[in-house]
C-alpha cells in the first residue's frame, strides 16, 4: 500500500511529476509516452470481443478482479460519465454494453501492477456472446436484407452512414456529346499507418481532475473525450503531448479512445494508469485507410476536352462513424480531379460493416478516388491516341476556372507550372522513347512511364469550417529570446521549425532564439487539429498575427531607446532606419528596457480559414479556401517472369505556395512518395471474417531499396495571399500524387490496366498475361 500512499500524496499536491522507469533510465531520456512512469502507476488493458457481431449475454469479471496483480476492473456500469468516444458523431461506446460490432471491440478494462499481469488477467474474463449475422463488404452491407450494423442515430438509412453528392451541369447531355467514353471499377484495400511508435497514453489523477500524457495529434480532441467519459468540465482535464513517433492520421481520433480507457481506470483506482498497445494490438484494433470500391465513367471530345464524369464510390467505414463522414466528403470534393469538367455527377457512400472502424490517413479519403480518376485519364489518352501528359495539360485547372463543385479559382493555381516543370525535369518525350526502345530489346522486362496530377483542398473545408481556426501566443523575453505557444503538435513533419521560422521572420530575430512551448491544453491556445495540411497555413497565420503585434511594440521601444524616428530589426539586432547596421545594438537591450519599464511583452494571435460556402443538396460551392497542386512522374520496371515491379526514377513537382523551409518540404515529399509506393505495390492487409490478418512480419512497407534510384523534387510557387508569406499546405499531397503515377506506370509497362491495389507480383504477373488494351 506504500505505492498507493505515494500516488495519493502526489495527486493531492497537484500535478504529478513523471519519473523514468528502469528501461527509460537505460535510454537516458523520457520523451515518449512509453518511457514515462509515475509513482504507483498501473498498466491498463482492454478485454476485447473475439467475434464480429454479437449480443453480450453475460460479462463476468470476478476472476479478473481476483487476480493478485489486478488493482481494478471497469465494466460499462463503472464509467462515471457518458459511455462514448465522441469524434464527429457519438455512436461509438468506450465499452460495448449490449452489442459488439467488430472483432476487437472493448467490452471491459482492467489495470494491473505490471504489463505481464494485465495480459494474463485479461484472459480470465468470462463473456458469453450470442452471435449475430455479420456483414463485411460495403456492397453487401447496403442491401436491404443486410444485417443492421450502424447505430441508427448515426446513419442516414440502414448501414449507409452518409450519402453525399455533386450535381453540376447535365451529365446525360455531356456523355451524349462525348466522342470517347471510358468506364472502370477500381478497388483498394486497407493501408496501415505503421507509425514508428504505437499508440500510448498515461492518465494521472490530479486534484479534482485528470491529466493525460500521450502520443497524439489532436490534444483538444482527447480533452473532449476524457471530459465526456469522466463527466468533468473541460477545465478539469488537461492533455500533454509527449514526443510523438509519427502519426499520418492514425493519432487523430484513436488516442481519444486510449485516453478515455486510461482515464476511467485512473479515476476508479485513483492511481496513474498507462495504456500502451503492442504492435499486434495496434494493427488489429486501430483505424486504417478506408477500403473502397470506386466506379467511374468519363467522357471526352476527340480533341481531349473532358465533357462529363460520373462517379459512384463506396468507402468501408467499419462499425462506427469516427471520421468517416469527413473522409467521405474529401473524397467527394476531389473525385473529379484537378480538371475543367462542365458536367459532373458524383455519389459517395460511407457504409457500416462489422469491421474495425476506419479513420484518418494521410490524404484523408482522396487517394482512393485519385487512383481511379488518374487511371481514367490514361485510359482516355489511349483511346484518343494522345500523350497522357498533353491530355492533362489540356484540361488542367487555371486561375479563372471552376472546379467540380463550381468554385471559382481566383488565385494561387500553379498546376500548369507544375506540369511544365515536371515535363522539363523528367525529359518527358525522351523518357517515353527510352522506355519504348528498352521494351523492344528486352524480352522479359518492361518499362513504363506514369503521370498523375492532383489538387488538394487545404484545411478543414466547408464540411468543418468551425475547426478551421487557430490561436497563438507569442512572448518576447527580457533577453530577446522568444516563446511561441500553439496547440498544434509536432510528429515528425517539422511543424515546430516552420512555426519558429515564421515567428523569427516577423520579429526580426534569429530562428535559434525562438522556442516553441510544450503542448499542454491548460497552457496553449486551441489551434485546431493538426490535420489537413493546415498547420503552416492557419496556425502559421495566427503566429504571424501575434508576432506582428509584438514587433510593433518592440519598434516603439527601440525608437525610445535609440532616440530614432524609425528603426530596422534583423538577426536579433536593432539600428536606426537608414543607418549603419554595423553599429546596431543587440535586441536584448531593447527588450530589457521593455521589461524594466513594465511593457506588455506578450500578444495573442488569431487566424481562421477564409469563408467557405457549400450546398450539401447539390454539392456545389466554395469547398476550400485554397488548393495545393502537384504533378508526379514515375518510371517503373516490371519483371514479366515474376510480376515484380520496381520504381526506378521519380519526379515530383509541387505548388504549395511559398515554401517556408525547402529542406523540410523536400523531406515531406520524399516521405509521401515512399508511402505512395507502398500503397501501390506492397501494403496488403487482408481481413478474414472481419478479423485483421497481419503483423509487421507480413505487412510490407517500403525500405531504402524500394525507393527510386533517382528522386527529383522541385517546387513552383503560386503564393496564397492569405497564407503566411504566401504559404499553402504540403504534408498530404505527395502521397496523393505518387501512388497514381506508379500505378499508371505499371499499366503502361505491361499494356494492361491495373484496377486494384496493391499491385502484388502475382497480380501484375496475371495482368501482363491478360492484357485489356493495346500498348
Amino acid at each position: 500500500m506504500e505505492e498507493l500512499k505515494v500516488a495519493e500524496e502526489t495527486r493531492v499536491v497537484g500535478q504529478a511529476v513523471p519519473r523514468l522507469d528502469a528501461e527509460a533510465k537505460v535510454k537516458g531520456e523520457a520523451r515518449y509516452a512509453d518511457d514515462l512512469a509515475f509513482p504507483g502507476m498501473l498498466y491498463g488493458k482492454a478485454i476485447r470481443s473475439p467475434v464480429p457481431h454479437a449480443r453480450i449475454k453475460r460479462l463476468d469479471l470476478s476472476k479478473v478482479a481476483a487476480h493478485p496483480g489486478v488493482a481494478c476492473v471497469v465494466s460499462p456500469a463503472d464509467i462515471p460519465g457518458e459511455n462514448v468516444v465522441p469524434v464527429i458523431y457519438r455512436d461509438m461506446p468506450l465499452l460495448a454494453a449490449e452489442v459488439v460490432r467488430y472483432v476487437g471491440e472493448p467490452v471491459a478494462l482492467l489495470a494491473a501492477e505490471t504489463r505481464e499481469a494485465a495480459y494474463r488477467a485479461a484472459e480470465l474474463a468470462e463473456v458469453e456472446y450470442e452471435e449475430l449475422p455479420a456483414v463485411f463488404d460495403p456492397l453487401e452491407a447496403v442491401k436491404s436484407d443486410a444485417p443492421q450494423v450502424a447505430v441508427p442515430e448515426a446513419a442516414e438509412t440502414g448501414n449507409v452512414f452518409n450519402h453525399m453528392v455533386i450535381r453540376k451541369g447535365d451529365v446525360a447531355r455531356g456523355f451524349a456529346e462525348a466522342d470517347e467514353i471510358v468506364e472502370g471499377e477500381y478497388r483498394v484495400g486497407y493501408q496501415e499507418h505503421v507509425y514508428i511508435e504505437p499508440q500510448g497514453v498515461i492518465a494521472v489523477p490530479e486534484a479534482g481532475g485528470m491529466a493525460i500524457y500521450g502520443t497524439l495529434q489532436c490534444p483538444f480532441y482527447v480533452q473532449n473525450a476524457v471530459a465526456a467519459v469522466l463527466g468533468l468540465p473541460l477545465s478539469k482535464v488537461r492533455v500533454v503531448q509527449t514526443a510523438t513517433g509519427g502519426g499520418f492520421g492514425g493519432k487523430e481520433d484513436v488516442p481519444s479512445q486510449l485516453a478515455a480507457m486510461a482515464a476511467v481506470l485512473a479515476w476508479k483506482s485513483r492511481r496513474p494508469v498507462k495504456v500502451v498497445y503492442d504492435r499486434e494490438e495496434d494493427i488489429a484494433t486501430t483505424s486504417k485507410r478506408h477500403p473502397a470500391v470506386i466506379r467511374y465513367r468519363t467522357g471526352a471530345k476527340r480533341d481531349g476536352r473532358l465533357v462529363a464524369v460520373e462517379v459512384e464510390f463506396y468507402y468501408n467505414a467499419g462499425a462506427y462513424q469516427t471520421l468517416s463522414s469527413a473522409v467521405l466528403w474529401r473524397g467527394l470534393i476531389h473525385a473529379a480531379g484537378p480538371y475543367r469538367i462542365p458536367n459532373v455527377k458524383v455519389d459517395g457512400y460511407s457504409v457500416a460493416t462489422n469491421t474495425v472502424p476506419c479513420g484518418a490517413f494521410r490524404g484523408f479519403g482522396s487517394p482512393q478516388v485519385i487512383f481511379a480518376h488518374e487511371s481514367q485519364m490514361d485510359e482516355l489518352a489511349v483511346r484518343l491516341g494522345m500523350d497522357p501528359l498533353e491530355l492533362r495539360e489540356r484540361n488542367a485547372l487555371r486561375v479563372g476556372d471552376r472546379t467540380a463543385t463550381d468554385q471559382l479559382l481566383e488565385e494561387s493555381v500553379g498546376l500548369m507550372d507544375a506540369i511544365e516543370r515536371a515535363r522539363e525535369l523528367s525529359g518527358w518525350e525522351r523518357l517515353r522513347r527510352e522506355a519504348e526502345e528498352f521494351n523492344r530489346r528486352e524480352p522479359f522486362r518492361r518499362r513504363g512511364i506514369g503521370v498523375s496530377t492532383v489538387m488538394y483542398g487545404v484545411g478543414m473545408g466547408a464540411k468543418a469550417p468551425l475547426l478551421d481556426k487557430a490561436g497563438a501566443y507569442v512572448k518576447v523575453e527580457a533577453d530577446g529570446s522568444v516563446t511561441v505557444a500553439v496547440g498544434n503538435t509536432e510528429m515528425g513533419q517539422g511543424a515546430l521549425t516552420v512555426l519558429a521560422q515564421i515567428a523569427a521572420e516577423a520579429l526580426g530575430v534569429r530562428v535559434e532564439d525562438v522556442q516553441l512551448a510544450p503542448v499542454d491544453t491548460s497552457r496553449v491556445p486551441d489551434s485546431g487539429p493538426t490535420v489537413a495540411s493546415r498547420t503552416t497555413t492557419v496556425a502559421g497565420a495566427a503566429v504571424l498575427d501575434a508576432a506582428r503585434k509584438i514587433r510593433a511594440r518592440i519598434e516603439a521601444a527601440a525608437r525610445e531607446v535609440l532616440g530614432a524616428d524609425a528603426v530596422e530589426i534583423a538577426d536579433s539586432k536593432v539600428w536606426p532606419a537608414g543607418g549603419d547596421s554595423g553599429r546596431a545594438v543587440p535586441l536584448s537591450e531593447v527588450t530589457r528596457w521593455m521589461w524594466v519599464h513594465n511593457w506588455d511583452m506578450g500578444a495573442t494571435g488569431w487566424a481562421q480559414g477564409a469563408p467557405v460556402d457549400w450546398d450539401p443538396e447539390t454539392g456545389l460551392g466554395k469547398a476550400y479556401f485554397v488548393y495545393a497542386y502537384a504533378c508526379h512522374i514515375a518510371e517503373v520496371e516490371v519483371d514479366l517472369l515474376t510480376g515484380e515491379a520496381k520504381v526506378r526514377r521519380f519526379w515530383a513537382v509541387h505548388d504549395s505556395g511559398k515554401i517556408v523551409n525547402p529542406a523540410l518540404a523536400r523531406g515531406q515529399v520524399a516521405g509521401g512518395v515512399a508511402q505512395g509506393i507502398g500503397y501501390t505495390l506492397m501494403e496488403y492487409l487482408p481481413s478474414l471474417e472481419g478479423r485483421i490478418e497481419g503483423t509487421l512480419m507480413t505487412y510490407r512497407i517500403p525500405t531504402a531499396p524500394d525507393m527510386p534510384e533517382e528522386l527529383v523534387i522541385d517546387f513552383v510557387e503560386a503564393p496564397y495571399s492569405d497564407g503566411p508569406y504566401g504559404a499553402k499546405g504540403i504534408g498530404e499531397v505527395p502521397l496523393m500524387a505518387s501512388h497514381a503515377a506508379v500505378a499508371n506506370a505499371i499499366s503502361h509497362a505491361v499494356g494492361a490496366r491495373l484496377t486494384e491495389y496493391p499491385a502484388l507480383p502475382e497480380r501484375v504477373f496475371a495482368l501482363a498475361r491478360n492484357k485489356t488494351h493495346p500498348r
